[in-house]
């Protein structure tokens, strides 16, 4: 049984990131072109589809971490702030981008509340999560002569 700890992270969210495109309940608000993903950002994010990656992130650090809350993942998501002069800082990313794909991760079922505790992975989450790497984990046996002998 093939899980999300099998794969690299890199080709596990891209191919996340396409199925996520063909759920209608997960799409990006109006705001979503121009808004930075946190104070410590100079500009908005400039690839066309950045929010669909953004939301299979979240959804991953959901799988593996969690329960886990707004307030950590926009600590995870943040980054060092330029103070000009003075030393760097860090600061978290944005909360309302990650409110935003947590409601609509759970509107299309994948993820769930538990009071006081953040988001959990629900069955059918962890079920299209564990799909979805087994199908990376196949792709990359074809391409790779070492992995063909596990499937």
């Amino acid at each position: 049984m093939t899980t999300v700890y099998d794969v690299t992270p890199k080709e596990f969210i891209s191919a996340i990131k396409e199925e996520l495109k063909k759920d209608d309940n997960i799409k990006p608000p109006e705001w979503a072109s121009f808004v930075k993903t946190g104070t410590h950002k100079e500009k908005a994010p400039i690839q066309e589809d950045w929010w669909f990656t953004r939301a299979a992130s979240v959804l991953r650090k959901v799988y593996v971490n969690g329960p886990i809350g707004i307030e950590r993942l926009s600590a995870e998501y943040g980054g060092a702030k330029d103070r000009g002069s003075k030393p760097n800082k860090a600061v978290k990313g944005s909360r309302s981008i990650i409110r935003h794909i947590f409601t609509q991760l759970q509107n299309a079922g994948l993820l769930e509340a538990k009071r006081g505790k953040g988001r959990v992975i629900t069955s059918k989450g962890q079920s299209f999560l564990d799909n979805t790497a087994r199908d990376v984990m196949l792709k990359l046996a074809e391409e790779d002569e070492r992995l063909k002998k596990y499937f």
